[in-house]
């Protein structure tokens, strides 16, 4: 088969497969807001337990796009709260234990930190 022929057979099929996806709705993506904060919880968490070298928050504070994040506890007017475990580099991969717990209050736009709420061994 010539490139030409294959290279449109392969571009129909992408396109196939891309248009058979469902339009994402607005209820259904995280609002900027939210992505902000997460990104500002877990910059401070990683800042106040001694940077990277040392310290790694759980994996869903990776997951920005995650509408049911289990770290988020709670999203109202007075903020984002967020609450999740963190240990050393690869405590997760591994199956170590964590080590410590945050529970931490970001701003309603997302962008300060308003309260470090816990800060300290896993209760």
């Amino acid at each position: 088969m010539p490139g030409a022929a294959r290279a449109f057979m392969v571009f129909g099929a992408l396109s196939a497969l891309l248009g058979a996806a469902p339009p994402l709705k607005a209820q259904d993506r995280v609002p900027i807001e939210a992505v902000r904060a997460i990104n500002t919880a877990r910059t401070r968490s990683v800042k106040i337990n001694g940077g990277l070298q040392v310290y790694r928050p759980a994996s869903c504070m990776f997951a920005t796009a995650a509408l049911d994040n289990p770290c988020l506890v709670s999203s109202d007017s007075d903020g984002f709260v967020f609450s999740f475990m963190g240990g050393p580099p690869a405590w997760q991969e591994r199956d170590l234990a964590p080590s410590l717990e945050t529970e931490i209050r970001i701003s309603p736009d997302g962008t300060v930190v308003e309260e470090l709420i816990y800060n300290g061994p896993p209760r």
